[in-house]
């Protein structure tokens, strides 16, 4: 359908899960995609799954010096940008109690200041009618046992996403969230659990959520083309939940 024909667009994260199930998806809708990641082997592996409108560009969103290269390197190659995905984030169970600084440091160092840096530093390249779409979770709205952290900093993101689409209202820009529910990616494997605790986990979701199973990335891939997409148009500090009904009921 071309729905992005044209576009330039960066997802942060685009070597697996979510964001490369997004890239594949926005590269099939006519824009060329930036992909950050910080292994350059699965980076190289996912352009090639993406195809010949993708280009890796290694990093971590944390480092504000990898997103001054990335965003020089952005400016060199395309000169602008219309769509950021800024989808990088990591989260890992610790129980209050057992939370330490470097857990705390961590989690809100990638997901919160990183994507305030990634954004911020976007804005130069980016015109009237760009969109940002930003990654949180229902885990901002759900109470779950050893998540504390990583719940807090994806509420700190759709907060940025209410304040950021007040103050770029004047330059056109949208900024939107999605909140994906239960999808399994590679992302889980850092939550440190076993395979049977993982079988658990991912069975009680599957229950509770009036679908009766958890998601696929490419179902928050579609929702974040939408918020992507010209055809979102008149949607602006919004959350979208695609969760399968999980944190709806």
């Amino acid at each position: 359908m071309d729905r992005l024909s044209g576009k330039i667009a960066l997802i942060t994260g685009g070597s697996s899960g979510i964001g490369l199930e997004t890239a594949k998806l926005f590269a099939k809708e006519g824009a060329f995609v930036f992909i950050t990641g910080r292994r350059q082997a699965e980076l190289e592996k996912a352009v090639a799954g993406i195809g010949s409108n993708a280009k890796g560009i290694r990093g971590d969103i944390a480092n504000l010096g990898d997103l001054d290269r990335l965003f020089e390197e952005i400016k060199e190659v395309k000169g602008r940008l219309d769509i950021l995905f800024a989808n990088a984030g990591l989260g890992e169970f610790a129980p209050l109690g057992t939370i330490t600084e470097a857990h705390f440091d961590k989690t809100f160092g990638v997901n919160v200041r990183g994507t305030l840096f990634t954004v911020q530093k976007a804005l130069p390249l980016m015109g009237e009618g760009s969109a940002i779409v930003l990654n949180a979770s229902i885990a901002a709205i759900k109470g779950t046992p050893a998540f504390s952290v990583y719940a807090a900093t994806k509420a700190a993101i759709r907060s940025f996403a209410r304040g950021w689409s007040v103050d770029l209202r004047d330059r056109k820009i949208r900024v939107n969230v999605v909140s994906p529910g239960t999808v399994p990616t590679p992302a889980y494997d850092g939550f440190g659990m076993t395979e049977d605790q993982m079988a658990g986990f991912l069975k009680g979701h599957s229950d509770v959520a009036p679908v009766g199973r958890v998601g696929l990335p490419s179902e928050i891939a579609e929702a974040v083309l939408f918020l992507a997409s010209d055809k979102s148009s008149f949607v602006n500090g919004a959350e979208l939940f695609v969760d399968g009904g999980f944190a709806q009921v």
